[in-house]
């Protein structure tokens, strides 16, 4: 049933997904919380920190589950991919698209750049120290094409292209650590891996297999471990802190792309 307003929602209802446009994030999820939802909030989490915070704070105070839509948590093929990721050294991370004006009310770093973000802090596992970035607003009065380069504490360091005026789509994730190289099409749902091994006669070789890719569509996955946690009261596994990293991630590029002067239409 097509309801105009969050107030009319049933009281039969325990759980919603917001998939609002991002700039109305916070203040439904709020008023969700608030009303004692649990909510599944669609990728950015928010526009800003601020909103970010004050979610995080209705759902501790009604003890209620806040999850986020990072839908390629879900891809079968990171999920294959974050099975054999061990120690990375450097990633180098492409996610190309065409032009929509569905989410230009926030930048190509919010809107693309984000989901490889949070997969960065949650493949890596450590903080990020440094972050170098540099943007391009060529159709939107927005950021439309950037670069970040990320050090974390690990010494890991990642290299990332995001694009909305991409002729073709392109998501792909290459990940280098000790003896392997490991290349990802999320797209395709494919993983493929070289590893330098010693050969039957003691000398270096390489050795290339494709890991095996289970699974069904992503945003099902998602929805349905949404659902389980708030059946069974469970931690979601992307819970509502790991959004609001992945947003302040999002504002180190933005302020690093500002500094750099390189933003301007």
């Amino acid at each position: 049933r097509a309801l105009t307003d969050v107030s009319e929602i049933p009281e039969s209802v325990r759980a919603a997904s917001i998939a609002v446009p991002t700039v109305h994030h916070g203040r439904i999820a709020v008023e969700l919380l608030n009303s004692g939802r649990d909510v599944l909030v669609e990728k950015p989490l928010t526009k800003d920190l601020d909103e970010a915070d004050r979610i995080l704070e209705a759902a501790a105070a009604g003890g209620r589950l806040v999850m986020v839509g990072h839908t390629e948590r879900f891809n079968p093929a990171v999920a294959a991919l974050a099975t054999v990721v061990d120690r990375p050294r450097f990633f180098e991370i492409h996610r190309l698209a065409a032009f929509s004006s569905r989410s230009t009310d926030i930048d190509v770093v919010l809107d693309l750049m984000i989901h490889d973000l949070d997969l960065l802090l949650h493949l890596d596992g450590t903080e990020p120290v440094s972050v170098d970035a540099v943007g391009v607003a060529a159709l939107t009065d927005k950021v439309d094409i950037a670069n970040a380069r990320i050090r974390f504490s690990s010494g890991c360091v990642a290299n990332l292209t995001a694009s909305r005026i991409s002729a073709e789509p392109v998501r792909r994730i290459r990940v280098f650590q000790e003896k392997t190289y490991l290349a990802c099409d999320t797209a395709i749902r494919k993983v493929e891996r070289y590893r330098l091994v010693a050969g039957d006669d003691g000398r270096p070789d390489i050795r290339h297999d494709v890991l095996e890719v289970t699974g069904s569509e992503p945003l099902g996955n998602e929805l349905k471990a949404f659902l389980d946690a708030v059946r069974n009261r469970t931690a979601p596994p992307v819970a509502g802190i790991e959004g609001r990293r992945a947003v302040e991630l999002a504002y180190r590029v933005l302020a690093s792309i500002e500094a750099s002067g390189d933003a301007g239409g």
